[in-house]
């Protein structure tokens, strides 16, 4: 028989030492024959990326030893940082940003010199002994860096020769099969890459430069994504165009035709270098990913006549798909799957597990699986989110009593929330919380008018999501009005701030490395996010009314609830005073506050330790903020004006 006690203090297996210990990153997989490629990021190695190889025979190695990371910073976000290519692995390292090439078992060689540069997003010239990339030059530290698309020599001189520059980013260059033409992509200031790309096609000289370069797609209110070329020669390419991300061929007439029309995401936001959702088994086919109403399939297209033929498989979270001839590796993970790297024969339809992000085995009691729910918002519209709730085989709360809750505030604000299992959320589940994964209004996944309702709206669309999101909740009866938290990372960390200031729904909340000074924030972060509050909120400092209004830090009389912050100290997307500001003057005003700063983690962290501490710490947060006693001895954090009514 369950055991009777309040929620919050049901004893779990689900730790944050076992997540931790057992729990890494996987990354996008790569095959070159029947020797298959993916990336692990360990935080029980302090973050390190390292690039894993499987031999036909199925035995496993690394390929960079430590200390080598594969991990690039161009935009700060990174990806990108590897490729596969005749044998030959080619890696930025994170330490110094340069490119590398290496074989299993021998020490890495560098292809680029020593210089303020980095670089990203690779794809392999054979023909003309070369790699092309995109640099990004910081070698004027008091301008802003330079991103351009190169050519990396492979004959040992670390020459990098310039092919195209001018436009603010580049992204995705694509070699033809033949070698003879590139595609790319570029957008300029203010945009981002899911409001506006263009889409270039450009013959390559006999001497590798590029020539008679023309547009093919893309411009204004237009994103594209993933330009690829099919085993014929043929260039295809994911546009919005149409309201969704959806497929599309560039016809020899210079139209590009619409490959199945679909209310459905074909495309991703391009927070990373090197994302996927398709690949070609050969002329007549593509495997491609789509996502609708929040849950990915995978797919076959028959080019000649556009049918789509759903792949049956056991998952509903997909990532980069790589497709070869008889087979396709992806990114997988499901409600009750870890997220895993695996092998899908494309002929019976079989997977093969090649590595689980945890190697935690969770009796299913255990597990809450998510119900993906619709409520009404502001202006009568809808928004949409993943319910967990509280599940524990072991225990069952007392009879009438309503479970806390925590809604989660994903990032970007342009990302969206995974089906896919996450240890993190079943932490909280397992010991009597509910969580609701919002994806709000500017989520991707449910069409470009979804994520445009963000635009000038930041601060209030995503406010009144949450709060009308966990109404909802309460209004159904299926949590406690009295025990509402709400916490975020990032852009998340800003939604999270804000509904704490400027409504009164949320009792305590959490913030992780988020932004409380949109000012701060506009004149101080990196390149790639330098003008997205243009479109979020309004040009700087032109409507800088606008920023004040809406920063918490200048609204802290309003906010009257406790607050945890969570933030890396070398952040350089949303630095560390931004949170400092804020626990300052909460200090000030005598409002519980606590503040967990992290010695050597940037934007989100990845030190097995640090993130043991993140979670365990907004967990004793709450329960001190609620008065319940955790089942398990948790290391305490320091919390500033917490009274004795506040079980201190």
């Amino acid at each position: 028989m369950p055991q009777i006690a309040p929620y919050g203090t049901w004893k779990s297996p689900i730790t944050s030492e076992a997540i931790v210990a057992g729990t890494i990153g996987l990354g996008g997989g790569r095959a070159e024959g029947e020797t298959l490629y993916w990336s692990e990021s360990r935080p029980a190695e302090g973050g390190r990326v390292a690039i894993v190889a499987r031999s036909p025979e199925g035995q496993t190695q690394d390929v960079i030893a430590a200390p080598w990371n594969a991990r690039s910073r161009v935009h700060e976000y990174g990806g990108g940082a590897w490729t596969v290519d005749r044998g030959w692995i080619y890696f930025v390292n994170f330490a110094d940003q340069r490119l590398y090439r290496t074989r299993p078992g021998q020490e890495p060689i560098a292809l680029t010199p020593e210089q303020p540069w980095r670089y990203a997003d690779f794809v392999v010239d054979a023909q003309r002994d070369r790699v092309i990339g995109i640099r990004e030059d910081h070698s004027q530290p008091d301008q802003e860096p330079v991103n351009e698309l190169v050519a990396i020599a492979l004959d040992g001189s670390q020459q990098v020769s310039l092919l195209a520059t001018g436009w603010d980013f580049y992204a995705s260059p694509a070699l033809s099969p033949d070698g003879s033409q590139l595609a790319w992509l570029t957008w300029n200031h203010p945009n981002l890459p899911w409001d506006s790309t263009t889409l270039w096609v450009a013959e390559i000289a006999d001497d590798g430069s590029l020539q008679n370069s023309q547009i093919v797609a893309g411009g204004a209110e237009e994103s594209v994504f993933q330009p690829s070329w099919s085993p014929d020669g043929q260039l295809y390419f994911v546009s919005d165009r149409s309201g969704w991300w959806n497929l599309y061929r560039q016809e020899s007439d210079g139209q590009a035709r619409h490959l199945c029309p679909m209310e459905a995401e074909f495309g991703l936001p391009q927070w990373v270098f090197g994302m996927t959702t398709y690949g070609f088994v050969d002329a007549e086919t593509l495997v491609c990913a789509y996502t609708q109403n929040g849950l990915w399939q995978l797919a076959k297209l028959a080019l000649a006549d556009e049918k789509l033929t759903v792949i049956n498989q056991p998952y509903t979270s997909i990532s980069d798909p790589f497709v070869a001839q008889d087979f396709v590796i992806f990114g997988g993970g499901s409600a009750v799957k870890s997220g895993a790297i695996v092998r899908l024969d494309l002929a019976t339809e079989t997977i093969e597990v090649l590595k689980t992000s945890s190697t935690l085995e969770i009796d299913s009691g255990y597990l809450s699986e998510p119900q993906s729910i619709a409520f009404p918002t502001t202006g009568d519209r809808e928004a949409y989110a993943l319910l967990y709730l509280p599940r524990n085989r072991d225990f069952q709360a007392p009879e009438g009593e309503k479970p806390p809750l925590k809604v989660k505030i994903h990032g970007g604000p342009t990302s969206q929330t995974s089906s896919s299992l996450n240890l993190s959320i079943q932490y909280w589940t397992s010991r009597g919380f509910a969580v609701l994964d919002v994806n709000y209004g500017g989520s991707t996944g449910y069409g470009r008018a979804y994520h445009c309702r963000l635009d000038g709206q930041w601060g209030l669309v995503d406010v009144d999501d949450c709060v009308n999101g966990a109404q909802y909740l309460v209004d159904r009866g299926l949590v406690d009005g009295d025990r509402l938290t709400i916490a975020g990372g990032s852009a998340g960390g800003y939604t999270t701030l804000a509904a704490l200031a400027f409504r009164d729904q949320f009792k305590a909340g959490a913030s992780y490395y988020g932004v409380s000074d949109l000012e701060a924030l506009a004149r101080d972060t990196h390149k790639f996010e330098a003008r997205y509050l243009d479109r979020l909120i309004g040009p700087y400092p032109e409507r800088q009314d606008i920023y004040i209004d809406r920063s918490p830090i200048h609204h802290i009389d309003r906010l009257n609830c406790p607050v945890a912050f969570f933030q890396g100290l070398e952040d350089k997307i949303v630095p560390p005073n931004q949170a400092e500001m804020m626990v300052n003057a909460l200090q000030e005003k005598g409002i519980p506050v606590a503040y967990v700063p992290f010695e050597g983690e940037q934007h989100g962290f990845r030190k097995a330790e640090n993130i043991r501490r993140a979670l365990d710490g907004e967990f004793y947060f709450y329960a001190k903020v609620f008065g319940f006693e955790p089942a398990e001895a948790i290391d305490p954090i320091e919390i500033a004006n917490l009274g004795d009514s506040m079980g201190d």
